[in-house]
């Protein structure tokens, strides 16, 4: 874990986005596509940290992403070259465009400044999806990356934003995956390699801390 000295210089407001990474009602919500994740993202208090996390970003003018994963009823679009879409595609909840299923979902409170970002197709939550050009035009230098899931959306945006020349946060306590015991091994054996870590109560001590003027 970082001094709270090196996590504050980089969580500096003016220059950090919050991004939440599928965090809609058609996979954590109770009636979502994907039951264990969501139980998994409650139970485990990852969800609800999200919702606090994003609750001071509002206050303290840390800009916030929402990233959602939606597809058009006709399919068109979409990847279809890999297990995990065919498998989607055969779910009993749709990630359907304009449903309540792309909507963010409870505790998380979307506000007017927010940016929902909607992708059709692909894994990433960042590349080809227009978040990087977001995150540059609002001068971003830190990318707090939130959500779910552990096992592949999470590391892939943590990723992305490394190689595209972000520094990534993860608060460790708001992301979930399947099974619990897999999240903390990509969190310790790959995500540590690559982003700041951090707990979500360490994260917000930082942006609630006043700023030198």
């Amino acid at each position: 874990m970082p001094s709270s000295a090196r996590l504050a210089e980089l969580l500096d407001p003016a220059a950090t986005v919050l991004l939440t990474v599928e965090c809609q009602q058609g996979v954590v919500g109770p009636q979502g596509a994907l039951p264990e994740l969501a139980r998994e993202a409650r139970a485990s208090g990852a969800l609800a940290n999200v919702a606090r996390l994003v609750a001071v970003a509002h206050e303290s003018g840390v800009q916030v992403v929402h990233a959602i994963a939606e597809r058009r009823p006709d399919g068109r679009g979409a990847n279809r070259n890999a297990r995990l879409f065919r498998a989607a595609e055969r779910l009993p909840v749709q990630q359907l465009a304009g449903t309540t299923a792309v909507r963010v979902a409870a505790p998380i409170e979307v506000a007017e400044e927010d940016f929902v970002v909607r992708r059709l197709h692909g894994l990433s939550p960042v590349q080809g999806t227009g978040v990087d050009a977001l995150l540059r035009n609002l001068g971003c230098r830190t990318l707090i990356v939130t959500g779910v899931s552990a096992n592949v959306a999470v590391p892939n945006a943590v990723f992305d934003a490394v190689n595209l020349g972000y520094t990534a946060v993860v608060p460790t306590d708001a992301v979930a995956g399947v099974p619990a015991e897999y999240t903390a091994a990509m969190i310790r054996h790959t995500l540590a390699l690559v982003a700041t870590l951090a707990t979500t109560d360490e994260v917000l001590g930082c942006l609630k801390r006043p700023r030198r003027r």
